[in-house]
């Protein structure tokens, strides 16, 4: 009952083939890390399991919709998988539980007390109920994090993908946002996430994925990954000072 499934697909940026036959499942509510060293691949599958960027062949199904290089859908798609990026993308002008309404109110046509009603729902899950009149120039880098999380999870996705999400905060505020994920994966949310954080794909992931040169390279319950990676690439990966 997988509720993503690649099937080799394949992807270039004019002469770079940047994807090359990657493959995966992953089952309903299971925590996937993506690792792997930069220009393996990783953002820019996740970015394809979104319909960020299109595919060039193979296909994609996540959350029952399916994706080509048609592109076609991408509404439907998105309503039910959700992303969180590196940067916040939070609007300056609008406050926290502005920012959080919004996608409900426009994508899915949610009546704006029902939008406000999950904004404080969701708000309180990331700790930050407190800050609903808030700005986001007013927040901390973790605490804006903590937000777009917040905005992803008011449209009751049925996957969520993190695309680097803590690359940009100190480790403090990492440590704010990580407790927020782990709190998400031990409600049962299904999660990808492409991460530097080994010690947290160890712990909290349930199947981590390397990728290298395009490729999966090697898959394995994480525990077992981390004690004993298979290929020579892993093991030089993990082995580089990459557990923290």
């Amino acid at each position: 009952m997988a509720i993503v499934e690649i099937d080799n697909i394949t992807k270039s940026f004019g002469s770079n083939q940047v994807l090359n036959g990657i493959s995966l499942k992953v089952e309903r509510g299971q925590v996937v890390a993506i690792i792997g060293r930069s220009g393996s691949g990783k953002s820019t599958m996740l970015r394809c399991i979104n319909g960020l960027e299109t595919i060039d062949g193979g296909s994609i199904t996540a959350a029952g919709h399916k994706l080509t290089a048609k592109h076609d859908g991408l509404i439907e798609l998105r309503k039910d998988v959700g992303m969180v990026f590196q940067h916040y993308n939070l609007f300056p002008h609008l406050t926290v539980e502005e920012n959080v309404m919004l996608s409900p109110r426009i994508v899915k046509k949610v009546a704006t007390e029902k939008t406000r009603e999950t904004a404080i729902k969701v708000l309180k899950q990331v700790g930050l109920d407190h800050k609903r009149d808030a700005y986001p120039e007013q927040l901390s880098g973790g605490q804006q994090q903590r937000v777009a999380i917040a905005r992803s999870l008011a449209m009751e996705p049925q996957v969520m993908l993190f695309d680097e999400v803590t690359s940009a905060l100190d480790p403090e505020l990492t440590q704010e946002v990580l407790k927020v994920m782990e709190e998400l994966a031990r409600g049962g949310m299904t999660m990808l996430l492409v991460t530097h954080e080994m010690e947290f794909a160890r712990r909290v992931a349930d199947i981590t994925v390397f990728m290298h040169q395009g490729k999966v390279w090697e898959t394995a319950p994480s525990k077992e990954f981390f004690a004993d990676p298979k290929t020579q690439e892993a093991r030089q990966f993990i082995g580089a000072g990459n557990i923290k």
